[in-house]
């Protein structure tokens, strides 16, 4: 059975050669990485939009479905600005899992970085 992270990385790869080729795209790297932050950030705003942030208007009931779906638009810039840097599904998930990694010794003070440790007073816990 194919990785599931792969398999979307190859989708999204065809869907963006697709569309480039049949609108005629061709941007530089920076330009479309500029795009893909833009459509991504739109996207985020969608998904804000479905979350009654607004407190100046009345709220309407949670539309799952909906949430979800923006939730995938994201993904589908977030992963072709991964493969227009070069990055693989393999290489995105190597360094989310050492990211996360981090992210949980910085949590316990065990880090370099400091700043991040929960502690009861605001004050950094002491190392060891």
């Amino acid at each position: 059975m194919e990785d599931k992270l792969e398999v979307v990385f190859r989708l999204q790869k065809a869907l963006d050669e697709d569309i480039m080729e049949r609108r005629h795209l061709d941007f530089p790297y920076e330009v479309w990485m500029q795009k893909d932050i833009l459509a991504c950030m739109d996207e985020l705003t969608e998904l804000l939009n479905e979350l009654n942030w607004k407190w100046w208007k009345n709220e309407k009931p949670l539309d799952p479905d909906a949430i979800n779906g923006e939730l995938v638009d994201v993904l589908h810039f977030f992963v072709s600005m991964c493969i227009r840097s070069g990055m693989s599904a393999q290489d995105l998930f190597d360094g989310y899992i050492a990211k996360n990694k981090e992210n949980f010794d910085r949590q316990y003070g065990r880090s370099k970085k400091t700043g991040y440790e929960v502690t009861a007073n605001g004050t950094e816990l002491p190392r060891d």
